[in-house]
């Protein structure tokens, strides 16, 4: 008792029972009454008792135990026998709370002996204490095997299995199985076997022919009850025809559309397990010498005589054929059908980039797309006119390129002020692909804005490797012209040979022989022959000999492929609308 509580620990159904608490003082007292009721599982059932006892259909009765205040839902009998699973409780039947018997079905020759137990929302109470044991007569089988399964492993063989009988499903010794079968629809005469193992493979049969099935459970007091036979098929064996009539519809560039009439039931052999589409890629036109080996194949399931077919190149030849399979392999191939993809349009060019050449003029420089899908016919320019300010549209121009060869463009600028945003695309005789983007921006700026970050790097790092090479070159040519310390005097007078020739040393430009290209060469202080005046006079015109990594306006275009073109394309009024010039 703690202040005006009463704490009981670990309750049990003693302490069920009237309470009452009195309140005393010197003058009165008062009392309080309350009646606590514990709530527990069941009692055991009792007085278990067996009737009928020389069948095998019996009535089990009890007498149901206390519920402790909580309704019994439910009443489960359990059972365990001596023979199979000595000591083993199992749960046999469960019967309504209400009810204090039950109608117990059992197997033949099995010695029993059975309990029971109530359950109540609290939980399932002991059990009772176990029945003598009862033992039951033998029988013949109260059921035959289930879940028979047929499988064809070997085309000239048929597998059968199933789930046999339980041991306490024998009811007597000597328990076999008799398998019967015969063709279906063809054979009146069953062929039959007794056997004692779950499963039997039958020989010689026909490829993937149907037959009828049944087994039946047998022991020596007599036979189970009349089996009902189920269809099984014998093993399967490759397909023996090819599809016929194969047509090929190309729907684009990619895409196909394949049909053909399907092959007889009896030449698959087996379970249809669909089509296999198979394709070979012989040849590109973009390079029709190169003989190509591209093999692909998709497989459809089921029973169709059409399919989409995806995956394809375009501006090819193909050799497609179609064959069937089932779960043993695939058939032959049909005859062959040669098609052709169409031309495609081309994928993105690789580069865009707009440079300020002068206040007059933009030159706008690409790179050639580098998968075509057909052949290339040439560029689609479109490019804005856009205000300094909020870079809105203020014209808009339209520019066909027919020379495909063509990778750079000059636009002129009315305005030096003015800002452009192209778009270009490659085209082929389908089209013109995807535009690459890239803009420019105010003159101060001599790259405009590239379409992308890897179009920027891309270009820095050509020019950066084009400097490391020539620095190196220059390097090397050095060190072997000062390789062995040749500084003679001869070497200077073959240099200098006359007064005139020390006379043109002074002037800041040189010019070599017939060469016409336009050296600079340092001024030094002095026209003595000093060692320092013969290295400073060696001439750099072997370098400059030959193709330059940049054109004279200091564009890098060597990265390009192709040859360069200075076409005559007069650029289009400042109308309004879209103007559309062709080269």
């Amino acid at each position: 008792m703690a202040g005006d509580q009463l704490h009981i620990l670990d309750v049990n159904i003693s302490d069920q029972g009237r309470y009452t608490c009195i309140a005393r003082t010197s003058l009165d007292e008062d009392t309080a009454t309350a009646f606590l009721t514990v709530l527990d599982t069941p009692d055991a059932p009792m007085s278990l008792k067996i009737s009928d006892q020389e069948s095998r259909n019996v009535t089990l009765s009890w007498i149901p135990g206390s519920d402790h205040s909580s309704s019994v839902r439910e009443f489960v009998v359990e059972y365990e026998e001596s023979h199979w699973e000595p000591g083993r409780w199992k749960e046999l039947q469960k019967v309504a709370g209400n009810q204090a018997t039950a109608e117990l079905f059992l197997h033949g020759d099995l010695n029993y002996q059975f309990r029971v137990y109530a359950v109540n929302a609290i939980g399932p109470g002991p059990p009772s204490e176990p029945t003598e044991r009862l033992k039951t007569p033998p029988a013949a089988p109260d059921r035959n095997p289930e879940n028979i399964r047929i499988h064809g492993h070997l085309p000239h063989e048929m597998d059968i299995s199933w789930d046999p009988l339980l041991p306490i499903e024998f009811n007597g010794p000597g328990l076999e199985y008799k398998i019967s079968y015969r063709k279906l629809e063809v054979e009146d005469k069953w062929q039959e076997h007794l056997i004692t193992r779950p499963s039997f493979i039958v020989r010689n049969t026909s490829t993937f022919a149907p037959y009828e099935i049944k087994i039946q459970s047998r022991n020596s007091l007599g036979w189970g009850p009349e089996p009902r036979p189920i269809t099984g098929y014998s093993g399967e064996d490759i397909p023996t025809a090819a599809p016929h009539n194969v047509a090929v519809e190309v729907i684009n560039t990619t895409v196909l559309r394949v049909s053909w009439s399907p092959v007889l039931p009896a030449t698959v052999r087996g379970h249809l397990g669909g089509y296999n589409v198979n394709w070979k890629r012989m040849k590109s036109f973009l390079n029709p010498d190169k003989i190509l080996e591209e093999y692909n194949s998709k497989s459809f399931p089921g029973n169709r005589t059409h399919v989409i077919v995806p995956g394809f190149e375009p501006f090819s030849e193909y050799r497609l054929t179609v064959n069937v399979f089932n779960k043993k392999g695939k058939g032959p191939k049909s005859d062959p059908v040669n098609f052709y993809t169409p031309e495609g349009v081309p994928e993105k060019v690789p580069v865009l980039i707009p440079r300020i050449q002068d206040d007059d003029t933009v030159l706008l420089e690409w790179g050639p797309p580098p998968v075509t899908n057909g052949i290339l016919t040439g560029y689609f320019l479109k490019y804005h006119l856009l205000n300094k300010t909020s870079l809105e549209v203020i014209d808009s121009f339209e520019l066909n390129i027919t020379l495909p060869d063509v990778t750079q463009h000059q636009i002129a600028r009315s305005d030096r002020g003015n800002l452009f945003r192209f778009y270009l695309s490659a085209c082929t005789r389908a089209g013109c692909g995807p535009a690459e983007l890239a803009e420019n921006h105010s003159p101060p700026e001599k790259i405009g804005t590239e379409a992308s970050t890897s179009t920027q790097r891309w270009f820095i790092g050509t020019l950066c490797a084009a400097a490391l090479l020539t620095l190196l070159a220059v390097i090397v040519c050095f060190v072997m012209k000062t390789k062995g310390g040749k500084y003679a005097v001869k070497e200077k007078e073959d240099l200098f040979p006359d007064a005139e020739s020390h006379a043109m040393n002074d002037e800041p430009y040189k010019y070599s022989g017939s060469d016409t290209k336009r050296l600079k060469k340092p001024i030094l202080g002095s026209t003595d022959d000093t060692g320092e005046d013969k290295i400073s006079r060696d001439s750099l015109v072997d370098y400059s000999d030959g193709e330059g990594e940049f054109s004279e306006d200091g564009s890098f275009i060597g990265e390009y492929a192709g040859p360069r073109y200075r076409d005559s394309i007069s650029e289009p009024s400042g109308a309004s609308g879209p103007s559309t010039a062709t080269v």
